[in-house]
């Protein structure tokens, strides 16, 4: 492993670390304003993780060690799983890394721990949150593989760290059925992060909960590393579409004007996706649990197309 390596792992992780509060609190913020309300701070998501790192951790008597190890253990899935979507500059990465099939099984095992965890404090609502997440994921898994599928298949690599050589490349989509890739990566964003239509964070009501009936039996330190891993996950998928559709400014090489210029550009696409996620939220209403499937088929449908297109070009 070299030099070069080890030090994107640090500045990728860490950038990544740093900036996926502040989007979590720009979506709420986008949301608030669209609604006509002041909304929070852009800050608030840090205040809030420090908040919850100084208070005090209580556990279910239910409760084995599967809900000890999982905030930690997700959080650790998704800084290795950043390792495959560079954001700072595109290092020459060891052989597996940035493979998609080991970036989907990465998420999967977060998927996996999470419904363990809302299981295994025995209560109702974890129970029927786990239970959600896993019936829809038999339905949005096999559409995550196709999208991904479609990418690897357009840009003829199943490595993100070349795709993203690929498109850093050019000034337009390297071809004109990325945007289709697009509009299905856009819906596996809204699917993974657990947002409207798919479920609402912002709502404990019991007929609409999935992802936050998860999570309530958690508390103190393990809450918010539950919460920076969530925000470090949609970080990750999205610097995935903006690599893939608007790469500019992503530096292809280790340089110090390279490596500001990459953040400042991220900084600044990342935050324009963040507000139409918001606005995207505040213009549709949730989904009733059986119509979500339909909603996954148009990812599905989209990178189908593509595909096709791509075959009978």
């Amino acid at each position: 492993m070299n030099a070069s390596f080890l030090l994107f792992a640090l500045l990728n992780t860490g950038f990544i670390l740093l900036v996926s509060p502040f989007f979590m609190s720009l979506i709420k913020k986008v949301k608030a304003s669209a609604q006509g309300r002041k909304g929070p701070r852009l800050l608030q998501s840090y205040f809030d993780l420090r908040k919850l790192l100084q208070k005090e951790v209580v556990y279910s008597p239910n409760s084995s060690g599967i809900m000890r190890i999982t905030p930690y253990l997700n959080l650790a899935v998704l800084l290795l799983a950043s390792l495959f979507v560079p954001i700072v500059f595109i290092p020459d990465a060891p052989a597996g890394i940035g493979n998609i099939i080991v970036f989907l099984y990465l998420l999967a095992i977060e998927r996996f721990f999470m419904a363990l965890c809302g299981l295994d404090a025995g209560s109702t609502f974890g129970g029927m949150g786990s239970s959600r997440l896993m019936s829809l994921s038999a339905v949005i898994e096999p559409t995550m593989v196709i999208a991904f599928a479609a990418l690897a298949y357009v840009l003829r690599t199943m490595n993100f760290h070349e795709m993203f050589a690929i498109t850093a490349g050019s000034t337009i989509p390297e071809s004109p059925t990325l945007p289709l890739i697009s509009i299905s990566l856009f819906i596996i964003i809204i699917v993974e992060t657990g947002r409207i239509p798919v479920d609402n964070p912002a709502t404990h009501l019991e007929l609409t909960m999935m992802n936050e009936a998860m999570i309530l039996e958690q508390s103190g330190k393990n809450l918010a590393l539950i919460e920076l891993a969530h925000a470090v996950k949609q970080t990750i998928l999205m610097a995935v579409l903006i690599n893939i559709l608007a790469p500019w400014g992503l530096a292809t090489e280790l340089t110090i004007a390279g490596f500001v210029v990459s953040c400042l550009y991220f900084l600044v696409k990342a935050s324009l996706l963040a507000g139409i996620i918001g606005l995207f939220e505040s213009s549709i209403a949730k989904m009733r649990l059986f119509r979500l499937p339909s909603f996954y088929m148009m990812a599905f449908f989209f990178s189908a197309l593509t595909i096709l297109m791509e075959v009978f070009a």
